[in-house]
């Protein structure tokens, strides 16, 4: 069974920064690319960042400079260093394979950003 477990989330004000964990459980970890997705009330999940099994990452434009991903393979878990936090980050984060694959997700961790 397939368990993703987020931690890492809390209050911050604007400029701050926080580091997310997700260990992944019941997938082979080092095989699959890995992502960090945020959903904001009213709005979509969107994918904010992603880590390919050969270290490559991605980022979407808004979170470029200021978040870093990474992974640890032996721990089965993957990182979202968040620095430079701005209120409009304020969301919940999951993480999921990348590609998504894994139907069941997480139950996130609730950041927020204060002005």
């Amino acid at each position: 069974q397939v368990q993703l477990v987020e931690s890492g989330g809390g209050l911050v004000q604007a400029g701050g920064s926080l580091r997310l964990s997700c260990v992944a459980h019941g997938i082979i970890f080092s095989f699959n690319g890995m992502g960090w997705h945020r959903q904001a009330p009213g709005n979509q999940r969107e994918l904010v960042a992603s880590i390919m099994t050969d270290g490559s990452t991605n980022y979407v434009d808004s979170v470029k400079g200021r978040f870093t991903i990474s992974r640890d393979n032996a721990k089965n878990t993957v990182y979202l260093q968040m620095n430079s936090l701005k209120p409009e980050d304020t969301a919940v984060y999951y993480c999921n394979t990348y590609p998504v694959t894994v139907n069941s997700w997480g139950q996130g961790t609730q950041v927020t950003v204060s002005s």
